[in-house]
């Protein structure tokens, strides 16, 4: 017994240790962008040049059946079962202002991955730098695109996609570590970054990330989220500090969070392998992409299950955008089925 305890006590000591090297990783990532943003525009012609030659040269990487993306690793298991079913996905038109909402969020990622290589080139006491490949190209976005196998639980499949980066962080003392980095948009209001709306990275982030260090082997991540709305453009320090437009959360990814999203994945591949589809998640209906299919493929006591769920939501103390996600997916869903069966 005396043993076990200490083992734990151990165990707890380097996970504190292990989370503390993070938190020092995010902190020093934020500090970076901070005094690479503080600085007048450090112009890179060559840099740019190389850039766009990169992209231009981008090899095409497939995924290979079955497979899951990290991504998308904690969407809804009866959207990701109709998916590997090779269902159609949704084409319904959306507001205008989603489409561009969209494209701002891949901008600021192309931003950070600029500025990240910018500064290293440019900055004397930079300490990021993204990992290259053989071919001398930065490990990110199309140039670190794969396909891991996967064999867990009796279930073999692929983790495919690819990352925001894996970057080379050389700490005060000199060490040099690997560190993921995964890029993440706010753009409703500046107090969606503020010290006191984000008090830790999303849990659906974190297991994304959980899913990337399996793919590149890495054991610390930085989760940036990056905010498009500002407070004001001349900001008090205070003002600053309370509500700044960038937030760095350092992940200590361990052994145990690999394997609880591998048991997750491999309970989906079951099903799918099986022909016995998870339950549907109605709290991941918002950005579920393939919401027709997922409707047809339920049965009536799923749906009858459903309306009880929606109905239970809507006298629940749930946020008002979580109730939403219950009562819209069974309006479109009886909306759906009952259209299939004129």
């Amino acid at each position: 017994m005396p043993n076990t305890a200490a083992t734990l006590l151990r165990n707890q000591v380097v996970a504190n240790e292990r989370q503390a090297i993070a938190d020092t990783i995010a902190q020093d990532f934020a500090a970076q962008l901070d005094a690479w943003h503080s600085q007048p525009e450090t112009w890179d012609n060559e840099l740019d040049t190389q850039i766009h030659r990169w992209y231009a040269d981008a090899k095409n990487v497939w995924p290979q059946r079955p497979y899951f993306s990290p991504s998308s690793a904690t969407s809804c298991p009866r959207e990701l079962y109709v998916k590997a079913k090779r269902a159609k996905k949704d084409r319904q038109p959306k507001q205008p202002h989603q489409g561009r909402w969209t494209q701002i969020g891949t901008a600021v990622g192309d931003v950070i991955q600029r500025d990240v290589l910018a500064a290293a080139r440019n900055m004397p006491d930079a300490r990021f730098d993204f990992e290259r490949n053989d071919d001398g190209t930065p490990v990110f976005e199309d140039f670190a695109k794969r396909n891991t196998p996967i064999e867990h639980n009796g279930q073999t499949f692929y983790l495919y996609g690819t990352c925001d980066g894996i970057m080379r962080y050389v700490s005060e003392d000199g060490h040099t570590l690997r560190v993921g980095l995964e890029v993440k948009s706010k753009q409703t209001t500046a107090a969606r970054t503020s010290l006191y709306s984000l008090k830790e990275a999303e849990e659906k982030h974190v297991k994304q990330c959980v899913g990337y260090s399996i793919m590149y082997n890495v054991d610390y991540y930085v989760i940036l989220y990056v905010n498009t709305a500002h407070k004001s453009w001349g900001m008090t320090p205070e003002d600053y500090a309370k509500t700044p437009d960038v937030r760095a959360f350092g992940i200590a990814i361990t052994d145990e969070d690999r394997t609880a999203l591998l048991d997750r994945l491999a309970q989906v591949n079951r099903s799918i392998v099986g022909d016995e589809p998870l339950p549907m998640d109605a709290s991941q209906w918002t950005f579920n992409n393939f919401k027709t299919a997922t409707a047809l493929s339920l049965t009536d006591t799923e749906v009858d299950e459903l309306r009880h769920q929606a109905s239970q939501a809507r006298r629940s103390k749930l946020p008002e955008f979580k109730k939403r996600s219950y009562t819209d997916a069974l309006a479109f869903i009886e909306n759906v089925r009952g259209e299939a069966q004129l």
